[in-house]
């Protein structure tokens, strides 16, 4: 199979990161007789240094011709001074996502077994099971909304629109995915209040009824959600809910699990092309430093193999490298370990091989 990969690197720990994503990549490449092009590209701060725009033309032209997408992290203190429309988050991430369509962004949070001390959570919590997914709506919502501030600066409004076929599509993904895990979709909202998530809960009831009526489906408030997550997270199997909870609700996730730098990401749009990324920031204060987790990364190329290149064996490899690797005691910093970037990524690589001379 060929494939071209847009690579965009980014700010802070991001070229750091990616590098070793791509290592892996190449390594599946080599395994498995496949040929993948890795067209590199600027973004973010970054880019706007070299350029004077946070996401350059010619990086977006790249990326509508690629297959998919490879992000490490955009932003920084550097570049918070911008004009709001030119800050990297807005120009670099939104402005991706709305125009290449990704409106599904898939956040899978699970507690891999020899990570259940890193949790903070109390170990019976842990031992009762931990993997679920964040199905978050990713081009409506609040962040794609209407923002404006009066002229005197004392007031300001930021509008939350949503619309039925952007609530059924994303819904559609959420009964699909639970129906390949355990059965179980939970919608997030704030019915009580928000006109918008009184629009959810109906849509989703409405799709459920008509497409998944085998799939399970019970709704939470957003501020209910939350506890649950903590108090007993084994009872989430895909979590839908929109841009704005998502973003909060993923995150909490990801402490559940131990540590953010073990959480990948998958943005898509309906034709199977993504954008790939790990959740966390670009974590300025250790760029540089070689002690950043690149396995958040590793991980979203494993759901780039498994989403946009429907090579499943080649994902479950790379996942089972991981899993291996962290077995055999591969910790970086934020896991409680010494182990540097590149060494963490070194370690899936041979453990990745070793699992392939075991086929």
């Amino acid at each position: 199979m060929k494939k071209t990969i847009a690579v965009l690197a980014g700010d802070g720990i991001g070229p750091e990161i990616v590098a070793e994503a791509v290592k892996v990549l190449k390594a599946v490449a080599a395994a498995y007789g496949h040929d993948f092009i890795f067209d590199e590209q600027p973004v973010g701060g970054a880019a706007y240094d070299a350029v004077g725009d946070c996401l350059p033309d010619a990086t977006l032209a790249a990326c509508r011709a690629a297959d998919a997408v490879l992000l490490g992290a955009v932003g920084g203190p550097k570049w918070d001074a911008l004009p709001p429309a030119q800050r990297p988050e807005r120009r670099a991430l939104l402005t991706l996502r709305k125009e290449l369509g990704l409106f599904a962004n898939l956040r899978p949070a699970k507690v891999w077994p020899c990570l259940k001390d890193a949790s903070p959570l109390r170990r019976e919590i842990v031992d009762a099971g931990v993997d679920l997914l964040v199905v978050r709506e990713l081009t409506g919502g609040l962040y794609f909304g209407a923002h404006r501030r009066a002229a005197d600066g004392r007031s300001a409004v930021d509008e939350l629109p949503y619309a039925v076929d952007e609530i059924e599509r994303i819904a559609r993904v959420a009964f699909a995915a639970a129906a390949a895990r355990r059965g179980r979709v939970t919608c997030v909202d704030k019915a009580n209040v928000l006109a918008t998530s009184r629009l959810w809960r109906e849509t989703v009831q409405r799709v459920h009824d008509a497409e998944h009526p085998a799939v399970a489906l019970d709704f939470l408030y957003v501020d209910n959600a939350a506890m649950q997550l903590v108090r007993a997270p084994g009872r989430f199997d895909v979590i839908l809910t929109d841009n704005l909870f998502g973003d909060i609700l993923s995150d909490e996730a990801s402490q559940i699990t131990g540590s953010i730098g073990m959480l990948p990401s998958a943005s898509l749009r309906g034709d199977g092309f993504g954008l790939y990324e790990p959740i966390h920031g670009s974590a300025p204060d250790i760029a540089g430093t070689g002690v950043a987790n690149p396995l958040a990364t590793i991980l979203s190329a494993a759901l780039l193999l498994r989403h946009s290149f429907g090579l499943a064996a080649e994902a479950d490899a790379v996942e089972a490298a991981v899993g291996a690797a962290l077995d055999a005691g591969a910790r970086t910093a934020d896991l409680g370990g010494r182990l540097g970037c590149a060494a963490a990524g070194a370690a899936v690589c041979a453990a990745l091989h070793a699992g392939r001379r075991e086929i």
